[in-house]
């Protein structure tokens, strides 16, 4: 009878996603930078009227770095990619001050290292979006649904 170690437990975790820990974290880094990012003024050029949502947080197993998810707001129109680039670059020139800004909001041994990405979600969902709209697939659809009622 082979005997499970505690590396193969934990080798194991990492398949499955987070932990209830790790998800309580972010969730808790989430919420203190929605208010720092809505209270504290970051004089960057390129954040000027952009407003920033935190779509998510994912925190490492050790809690000691967090990578941020968001999304801009008000960078004018177009390709929010295009527009999301610099103001995301500017959330990582200032992230060790609002990491700073985070430990004092936030009741945690470590403060995370914070590193933020562009949430791509909101325009994956748009492309799918527009797929269902095209002619010959919103056909199909309506093709399929008229099956299934016979």
């Amino acid at each position: 009878m082979k005997r499970s170690n505690s590396k193969d437990k934990n080798r194991g975790h990492a398949e499955l996603g987070p932990t209830q820990r790790q998800l309580r974290a972010g969730e808790l880094v989430r919420h203190a930078l929605v208010e720092i990012l809505r209270e504290e003024e970051i004089h960057d050029e390129d954040l000027h009227g952009v407003s920033i949502t935190v779509t998510e947080v994912r925190c490492s197993p050790d809690l000691r770095h967090a990578t941020v998810f968001v999304e801009p707001l008000g960078a004018g129109l177009g390709d929010s990619a295009v527009q999301a680039g610099p103001a995301v670059a500017a959330l990582n020139r200032h992230s060790k001050f609002l990491r700073g800004v985070l430990g004092k909001h936030i009741d945690m041994k470590f403060t995370p290292d914070l590193r933020f990405l562009h949430d791509e979600s909101f325009n994956e969902a748009a492309r799918i979006d527009a797929l269902f709209m095209r002619p010959e697939i919103a056909r199909d659809l309506r093709h399929d649904d008229s099956e299934d009622e016979d």
